[in-house]
């Protein structure tokens, strides 16, 4: 199951970043539907998979998602950050695509399966075997790899954010070096998220991962304003 789990995120990876992104919310749905039943198929109960705290999960995911708001303000508040908001993926779209992007293909393209897909399937099945510490370990380092094809979307709609992932400048991109600095970096995200969800269930690591991808661009978009 851990290896038919892991081939349904490949698969969905692949769709939702090269075959057909429009089609996220459903790719997503359908695949994260596929990891709970085959999760279930296994054996791990609802509460093994995350599904559990909710009021806890609530409250925790909601004070992270307004820390990510009141970060989000200060950061295009000031000259030398706001470059960092700066994506083509936000100021290139209509107004009504925006709020797709960040009321649909977010929550339902990207958070629903990442969340339930490594935090809750993945996660579950790794922790059942092999502990919480090769849980945590594993899936979030697959979460890494996960967002090699994003990274290179990333570097080319907003050099700032790819140059502070790279550790170089804006002007001089490594692509290699972008995707390299992306996968530790959203690897590190993982184990955070995971202690959430360990903590707190699935919900507090679902909030933060939604605020911090919906309000990226409502902030772009704010941030090209004051320019």
């Amino acid at each position: 199951m851990l290896l038919r789990s892991i081939a349904v995120l490949a698969a969905a990876n692949l769709m939702n970043n090269k075959v057909a992104p429009r089609l996220g919310p459903l790719t997503s749905t359908a695949a994260t539907a596929a990891l709970v039943a085959m999760a279930r198929r296994s054996g791990l109960s609802w509460e093994e998979l995350g599904f559990e705290h909710g009021r806890r999960g609530a409250i925790a995911g909601g004070a992270l998602a307004a820390a990510v708001a009141t970060a989000y303000t200060v950061g295009i508040s000031h000259p030398r950050t706001r470059p960092l908001f700066h994506d083509e993926r936000a100021l290139s779209l209509s107004h009504a695509r925006v709020l797709e992007e960040a009321l649909l293909q977010v929550p339902l393209g990207t958070v629903l399966l990442e969340e339930v897909g490594f935090r809750g399937a993945l996660y579950a099945m790794l922790r059942q075997r092999h502990g919480t510490v090769a849980a945590t370990a594993v899936s979030s380092a697959l979460f890494g790899l996960w967002h090699i094809l994003p990274a290179m979307d990333m570097a080319r709609a907003n050099p700032a954010l790819g140059a502070l992932t790279a550790g170089e400048s804006p002007n001089h991109l490594d692509m290699a070096r972008v995707v390299a600095g992306s996968v530790v970096s959203t690897a590190a995200a993982g184990v955070l998220f995971c202690e959430l969800r360990r903590h707190n269930g699935l919900l507090a690591p679902a909030m933060l991962h939604l605020a911090t991808n919906s309000l990226g661009y409502l902030f772009a978009r704010i941030a090209a304003k004051k320019k």
